[in-house]
């Protein structure tokens, strides 16, 4: 039986400890699912390299005492979550850690001052969630939720703890419901989406509805307060079916910030977590009532039209054209049309002499995607011997991904003049080992 005394984490949640060389030195780097550090664990690989291997659990011999009974029935089958055997507490330092770790082996920097972490609740917080359908006939059974882990099949879940506990207590007559259905083999996928007492579905359909259909999905509708919208293609055909008016919105009511959205926009899972998340941002950012701001990555507005309360002009840049003239419309409803302006851009493929077309701005928020913000760092590099003027002198970067983030960082630091000099992180996706982050970089006059 394989031995093992883990020391740390990696960024999967996944323990790390080496194996013993004959001679005693340190061989092997071994990845164990499940295992914490300090605890001494039996475990066995499922994917074997010359210098590291993959491996599950199969017995803690030394338990650590972060270690908790997870409160799911089904975690452990699931790939929903990978920490619930973590207390809470414990899962926001093992992720600022990994965003320290980060920043120090990828980008070469530290920042002057690291933030508390921005938490909060731990259990029903996912808003917004894609859950997968599957008809399996060899157990006579839909099953819809997440997939298991490291599977295409999608896990049997009764219920679910991470999702709000009206849509857990939905999970089973959602499962009776598709499995009525003419459409059962043609229906891969629903989108949730709630909002401000709202429960929004999309069903991906690839077969049209029948008669008796329709009357089945408006029945569950009416007795489980749920929007019905179908999509029979992209993202882009969604619309909605029953009932026929959809008001679907978030607040951000520290702001006085009305944001509609669609169930298949892009918006935060978590909704708490997104409303401290902008105050804390627009507290960083500090932007004062003669600037102008920039917010690269503006999706919907979602940091636009707070920033747009407080400074003189804001100017939202996004990738998609249908994105700009959705914020553009926020924007409208909120009163703030003519503090805004939304352009829109590829901002993968950004240089400095579009930034100089663009006109000076104060400060930048930055909110990438996971591949991060790498063109638009390179072009203010550029822009140090070009127009150092056109350089904002503060940057506020929210991330979802603490590699980029740490890549960027050493680009700003390293290349184009700015020091970095707050950083934490946000947990936005609890028992996940999804590591959300903010980190503000000054520039050095």
């Amino acid at each position: 039986m394989n031995k093992i005394e883990i020391r740390s984490f990696d960024m999967d949640a996944r323990g790390v400890g080496h194996l013993q060389n004959e001679d005693g030195t340190q061989g092997k780097v071994i990845f164990v699912e499940g295992a914490l550090p300090g605890e001494l664990v039996s475990f066995s690989s499922y994917k074997k390299k010359s210098s590291w291997e993959l491996a599950t659990l199969t017995e803690v011999h030394r338990t650590s005492s972060q270690r908790i009974k997870p409160k799911c029935d089904f975690y452990g089958t699931c790939g929903g979550c990978s920490m619930q055997h973590l207390e809470s507490d414990a899962q926001v330092a093992m992720k600022q850690r990994v965003l320290e770790d980060n920043l120090w082996h990828i980008g070469k920097v530290r920042p002057q001052t690291m933030m508390r972490p921005i938490y909060g609740p731990t259990w029903g917080y996912r808003y917004r969630a894609r859950l997968s359908v599957r008809h399996v006939i060899k157990k006579g059974a839909v099953l819809v939720g997440f997939h298991e882990k490291k599977s295409r099949y999608v896990a049997n879940m009764e219920t679910c703890q991470i999702l709000p506990p009206h849509v857990s207590a939905m999970l089973m007559p959602l499962r009776s419901l598709i499995a009525s259905l003419s459409v059962v083999e043609a229906l891969p996928q629903i989108e949730l989406a709630i909002g401000e007492g709202v429960t929004a579905m999309v069903l991906r359909i690839m077969a049209p509805l029948s008669a008796e259909d329709e009357v089945k999905l408006k029945a569950f509708a009416d007795q489980y307060h749920v929007h019905w919208w179908l999509q029979t293609k992209g993202p882009e055909t969604a619309e909605p079916y029953y009932p026929a008016e959809c008001d679907l919105f978030y607040r951000l009511p520290e702001f006085g910030i009305r944001m509609p959205f669609k169930p298949t926009d892009f918006t935060q899972v978590n909704h708490h977590i997104n409303r401290v998340l902008v105050a804390k941002a627009l507290r960083l950012l500090d932007a004062q009532d003669d600037e102008r701001i920039a917010d690269l990555f503006c999706g919907l507005g979602n940091f636009t039209l707070p920033i747009a309360t407080v400074a003189r002009e804001v100017v939202g840049i996004e990738g998609s054209e249908v994105l700009t003239e959705r914020a553009l419309n926020n924007a409208r409803i909120n009163g703030l049309d003519r503090k805004t302006a939304f352009g829109t851009r590829n901002l993968f493929e950004i240089t400095a002499n579009d930034l100089i077309k663009l006109g000076r701005f104060d400060r930048f928020l930055v909110d990438p995607p996971r591949d991060g913000a790498m063109a638009l760092c390179q072009a203010l590099i550029d822009l140090t011997d070009r127009s150092p003027e056109m350089k904002p002198k503060r940057i506020v970067y929210v991330s979802c991904s603490p590699s980029t983030l740490a890549r960027d960082a050493g680009m700003l630091v390293n290349g184009a003049g700015y020091r970095l000099s707050y950083a934490g992180v946000v947990n936005m996706f609890p028992h996940t080992s999804h590591v959300e982050s903010m980190a503000v970089f000054d520039l050095v006059s």
